[in-house]
């Protein structure tokens, strides 16, 4: 576990139980023990698990068995994983558990979905950094496990050269030559025009992001570069999209929405005493 993972695991514990579950305390006695279980509510493929030991270990720990892996496609009433401890610690830690597996779960049911509409093609679906705040890692993981490949973590691990770099940097060319001069970082440049396309490609870019074209123009494009580079495409892609983008040519397609919308998924937990 992550030092990252386990800090945002904390703060979601401390934003829901703050100085103590008052309810818990008033009703359930200290010494109970409990078993619990969770179990989809629909049909979801599954993520978060990795959470859900290091909840029940800052609330005083307990016996967590895992059922099913994340990335596992689940059906209505399959149990994933069971637990059992202090009632008190159940308790306290349901709320912030499911709402992990909920929200990652849902991201990783979405992501499965786009991965399914693009199969049979060459083309790749990939994430963005367009995540809840503080909770990217998660979502990344979750997105792999629905099936989509992760693109960069960050402003950190790789340089992409996008529209307003360009206007800040002087041109496409200028941008260019400078990362080169200051990164051994991959680079990827945004183009939004022929002659910015055609004016990368003089410059040896490897690795090209088209955004905002119809699937018509994406084909277009890619004909015109002829392998001398990869390609991503982006913008105004859903699913209804998706599979036409794919089948472009396009090395890879990005969806924001894999991560910035994906609804929720039903799951619940359900205790009782031993």
């Amino acid at each position: 576990m992550s030092s990252e993972i386990l800090q945002i695991v904390r703060a979601a514990l401390a934003e829901d139980i703050g100085p103590g579950d008052v309810t818990t305390q008033a009703t359930v006695p200290e010494a109970t023990e409990a078993a619990g279980y969770f179990l989809a509510r629909e049909r979801l493929v599954l993520a978060g698990t990795e959470v859900l030991q290091p909840i029940y270990d800052e609330r005083g720990g307990a016996e967590l068995e895992l059922l099913h892996p994340n990335g596992a496609q689940l059906n209505e009433g399959d149990r994933f994983a069971n637990v059992r401890g202090k009632a008190r610690t159940l308790l306290e830690c349901e709320r912030v558990a499911l709402n992990f597996l909920q929200r990652l779960s849902g991201v990783a049911t979405k992501a499965h979905r786009y991965v399914s509409a693009v199969e049979g093609t060459n083309c790749k679906v990939l994430d963005t950094r367009k995540t809840t705040p503080g909770l990217r890692r998660l979502e990344k993981a979750a997105a792999a496990a629905g099936g989509v490949t992760n693109h960069r973590m960050g402003l950190y691990d790789a340089i992409l050269i996008k529209n307003n770099h360009i206007a800040a940097a002087g041109g496409v060319r200028q941008a260019i030559e400078s990362a080169r001069d200051k990164s051994t970082l991959p680079i990827e440049i945004e183009v939004r025009a022929l002659d910015e396309l055609h004016e990368a490609l003089d410059c040896g870019a490897t690795h090209l992001l088209l955004d905002n074209l119809s699937p018509q123009q994406a084909e277009e494009w890619v004909r015109l570069i002829a392998g001398r580079a990869t390609v991503e495409l982006s913008g105004r892609i859903d699913f209804d999209s998706v599979r036409n983008y794919a089948k472009t040519g396009a090395d890879f397609v990005s969806v924001g929405s894999i991560t910035h919308s994906a609804p929720a998924k039903d799951i619940a937990f359900r205790l009782q005493l031993l």
